[in-house]
């Protein structure tokens, strides 16, 4: 072996570094700058005088959870994403297993049929459910008129309707990510097993879900973030009477509690890295089971 041979790995990760490094300093100082910057904002003060005094103290972390109002709005957050994620499993994965199976030719109109929502922005989403879940919207004058119900039926401004609008903006995320791991696994696994005797549920169980989960985590990982951090649907759909930390977080921003907002902005990234991490491991230790 040449002195040229066997410095060629060296020489390419040498250029690999170079043309990765520049990026990746870029993004940790975009990154990592903000969220020193916040970390020191939430051991500050608040004073409504003085706007932020300097400090080093855990008074935005205590408060936080020692105020029934903050912890309700936390939980409430929790469960609702957690709920979400599960639905959209139970709603994506037979969608993205007929995605990734289809033959038909006009599976790439269907495709597009699920990206097509990802080009509107949640806001947009968000007042469109407006118009069906309102007290005179689609819906209810449809109940109305069916005569299943003899008056409006208000479905506005309730955990429901930031349920439904959450889903609806996360699903397509978690179909894509499933039907692209669909579309690895071989049709002759899913074959083997019904020549084999197994039902469509066994082979479900034995075959396609283990070998999906992957997908499955992938999947669960993006949604459940995106529901941690939403915004816009539960100030649009849930109304001023119902609370979520992203929300929360807006508010004491505006109320110029910098330092407060902070630390709440800390909690709820804590919180959805410890949820997402414990979630990964869990799956991971399945899929080696």
């Amino acid at each position: 072996m040449t002195d040229a041979t066997a410095n060629a790995p060296a020489r390419t990760g040498l250029t690999a570094a170079a043309l990765v490094g520049p990026a990746t300093v870029v993004v940790a100082l975009g990154v990592l700058g903000p969220l020193l910057l916040l970390a020191k904002y939430s051991v500050n003060k608040y004073d409504p005088y003085e706007f932020m005094i300097s400090a080093f103290s855990p008074e935005n972390y205590v408060q936080f959870f020692t105020d029934p109002f903050y912890l309700a709005a936390f939980w409430t957050t929790i469960r609702i994403s957690i709920l979400c994620t599960l639905v959209c499993i139970v709603l994506g994965f037979p969608l993205a297993y007929v995605l990734a199976r289809t033959q038909s030719r006009f599976k790439n109109l269907m495709i597009i049929g699920v990206v097509v929502p990802l080009f509107v922005g949640n806001a947009v989403r968000a007042a469109g459910w407006m118009t069906l879940l309102g007290s005179r919207g689609f819906l209810s004058v449809s109940l109305e008129n069916l005569g299943i119900t003899s008056g409006s039926t208000e479905i506005m401004y309730s955990e429901l309707a930031v349920i439904l609008g959450i889903i609806a903006v996360n699903l397509p995320y978690m179909v894509l990510t499933l039907q692209s791991v669909i579309e690895g696994i071989s049709r002759n696994l899913e074959e083997a097993a019904f020549s084999m005797g197994a039902g469509p549920w066994t082979m479900f169980r034995r075959v396609l879900w283990p070998m999906a989960l992957p997908g499955v985590a992938a999947g669960t990982i993006l949604t459940f973030i995106l529901a941690m951090n939403a915004y816009a649907t539960p100030v649009l759909l849930g109304g001023p009477e119902f609370h979520m930390m992203a929300p929360v977080i807006y508010d004491q921003f505006q109320l110029n509690n910098w330092p407060f907002s902070a630390a709440v902005a800390f909690i709820l990234m804590a919180s959805t890295l410890a949820l997402t991490v414990a979630a990964g491991f869990a799956t991971r230790q399945r899929f080696r089971a």
